[in-house]
C-alpha cells in the first residue's frame, strides 16, 4: 500500500544565527520577512522501505553532488559495457574516452572545427581531483567517483594519469555501410578525397589506432575499414589513436563498396607489400622518390594488410603493389611502422612541401 505525502518548499530570507553552548540555535536578526512557498508537489512514496530497497536507492545515486563508490552502480555498469562491447556502443551511439589527453584533443578539435562541445555527454572525475581548466567551461554533467570505481570503469590497475573519463556520442564522421550507412552518407563524408587509407583485416587495436592517428597527422582525408578489422572505438584502439578517431572520417564497408567509390572518384588503389618477400610479385614497385613524384598528382587509396595474413586476395588482385626498400634479411615491418612510412611518403604534396 502506498501513501501520498505532500512536499512544500519554502524560501527563508537570510538570518544570522549561532549555536549556544547548550546546542540551541540563537537567531540574532531583528526582523524576518514573511515566509514564501516556492514549490508544492505531491509525491507518491511507499509507506515502508525495506533494507534492500534502501540499498538499491543508494546504489542508484549517480550525481547531484554524491560520490559514487559502488562498482555495482548502474552508471558504472553502463560505462564498463561501453568500454567492452562494440554492439553496446553502437546501440547507445556512445563511446567511452579514458584519459585527459585524448579528451582535450577531441575538445580542441570540436571547438576549432565544429564550434561546440555537444559531443560530450558526461564527465567522470576522480574524487578529490579538480576539473581541468580546459573542461571547466563545458556545460555537461560531472560525476565524482572513488578510485576503485575509476579503476573498474577504465579497466586499468593504475589510474595515476587517468583522473578524467568522458562519455561521448559516437562521432558523426563514422559510417558503417553494412549496418546503417548509405552510399550517399559515404560520399557526403568524403566528397572529394585525395588520400584514403584502407585497412584490410587489421585485427590488432593498437596498430589500428596508431594508423588512424598517423593518417590524421599526415593530413590524409579518411580511413576505410574492410572486413576483419577491429572496432575503431575499441578501448585499445582509442588509446592508441589518442583522439584522432573523432577527427577524420572513418567508413566501414566491403571491397565492392570501396571499388565502386574509388571508380567514381577516379582513385588509384595501391597496396603495401613486403619488399623482401620471396613471393613478391614481379609487378611490385619500390617506394622511391621517382615513384612518389609520379603518384603525387593522383588520388590514391592505400591498402595495408593484416599482421598475420597480409593482404587479402582482393587486394592482391585489384591493387598496384608497392614495397618499402629495406637492407638486410628482414622480410617485413610491423604494419603500423610500415604504414607510417607509406603515409608520410605519400601524403598530400602541399603537406610535404
Amino acid at each position: 500500500m502506498a501513501t501520498v505525502s505532500c512536499h512544500c518548499r519554502f524560501f527563508f530570507p537570510p538570518i544570522s544565527s549561532f549555536s549556544s553552548p547548550s546546542g540551541d540555535i540563537v537567531v540574532t536578526s531583528r526582523t524576518c520577512s514573511p515566509v514564501r512557498p516556492l514549490a508544492f508537489s505531491p509525491v507518491v512514496s511507499a509507506s515502508t522501505s525495506s533494507p534492500n530497497q534502501r540499498a538499491r536507492e543508494k546504489e542508484n545515486e549517480t550525481h547531484n553532488g554524491k560520490l559514487i563508490s559502488s562498482v555495482s552502480n548502474p552508471l558504472v555498469k553502463h560505462c564498463v559495457k561501453l568500454r567492452l562491447s562494440s554492439s553496446y556502443r553502437r546501440s547507445n551511439n556512445s563511446v567511452l574516452i579514458v584519459g585527459l589527453t585524448p579528451i582535450l584533443e577531441i575538445c580542441k578539435f570540436q571547438r576549432e572545427e565544429k564550434g561546440s562541445f555537444s559531443i560530450i555527454g558526461q564527465l567522470i572525475v576522480l574524487d578529490g581531483t579538480s576539473i581541468p581548466d580546459e573542461l571547466s567551461s563545458i556545460c555537461v554533467s560531472v560525476v565524482h567517483v572513488s578510485a576503485n570505481v575509476l579503476k573498474k570503469i577504465s579497466g586499468m590497475q593504475s589510474i595515476d594519469s587517468t583522473e578524467v573519463i568522458a562519455i561521448m556520442r559516437m562521432p558523426q564522421s563514422f559510417c558503417d555501410l553494412e549496418m546503417n550507412g548509405s552510399e550517399a552518407m559515404f560520399h557526403s563524408l568524403l566528397p572529394s578525397p585525395y588520400r584514403l587509407l584502407v585497412l584490410d583485416g587489421i585485427q590488432d587495436p593498437g596498430n589500428l589506432g596508431t594508423l588512424i592517428r598517423s593518417a590524421r597527422a599526415f593530413k590524409w582525408d579518411g580511413v576505410f575499414l574492410l572486413p576483419g578489422c577491429c572496432d575503431p572505438f575499441n578501448e585499445k584502439a582509442l588509446r592508441a589513436a589518442r583522439g584522432a578517431s573523432f577527427q577524420l572520417p572513418i567508413v566501414s564497408g566491403n571491397w565492392s563498396q570501396l571499388n565502386a567509390y574509388a571508380s567514381k572518384q577516379t582513385m588509384k588503389i595501391l597496396a603495401g607489400h613486403p619488399g623482401n618477400n620471396v613471393n613478391r610479385p614481379n609487378r611490385t614497385s619500390f617506394l622511391t622518390g621517382v615513384v612518389v613524384n609520379r603518384l603525387a598528382s593522383e588520388a590514391l587509396c592505400l591498402v595495408l594488410g593484416s599482421e598475420g595474413n597480409g593482404l587479402s586476395f582482393e587486394a592482391l588482385e585489384r591493387a598496384e603493389l608497392i614495397s618499402i626498400p629495406m637492407e638486410g634479411l628482414f622480410e617485413s615491418l610491423n604494419v603500423s611502422v610500415a604504414g607510417g612510412i607509406f603515409l608520410f611518403m605519400l601524403q598530400p604534396q602541399n603537406q610535404r612541401d
